[in-house]
């Protein structure tokens, strides 16, 4: 079995989290799934801003657990959700994130090109 690397956010790839002030309302087929005012802003090397929402503030009866998984080294294993609307893996969550980016946990982060705009 081949070991998974782990890898340190630094100045060659930074990692930051920021609370968001704003709201933030994602819907899917014209329905709410996520309502927050709890949003985190994880900004990755240079890869665009994402809003991790909190699992408590998602509509998770609107979801379902995709067998979609990756792996990324700063962060861990990720799982994803798809819509119940028929769109697939809208959504994936860190359940188990690195120290490093551990205030993900309970998160999680939709694609903006999945849900309505």
């Amino acid at each position: 079995m081949a070991t998974k690397s782990l890898k340190i956010p630094g100045p060659d790839h930074p990692i930051g989290i920021t609370p968001n002030p704003n709201r933030v309302v994602l819907k899917i087929a014209g329905l709410i799934v996520a309502d927050t005012h709890r949003a985190l802003t994880l900004q990755e090397a240079n890869y665009p801003p994402v809003q991790y929402i909190p699992r408590s503030d998602v509509d998770l009866s609107q979801l379902a657990r995709s067998a979609h998984t990756t792996y990324c080294p700063y962060k861990g294993d990720c799982s994803y959700y798809s819509a119940n609307a028929g769109r697939e893996n809208v959504a994936w969550t860190y359940e188990e994130p690195y120290e490093a980016v551990s205030s993900i946990k309970d998160y999680l982060a939709f694609y903006p090109d999945r849900v309505d705009p």
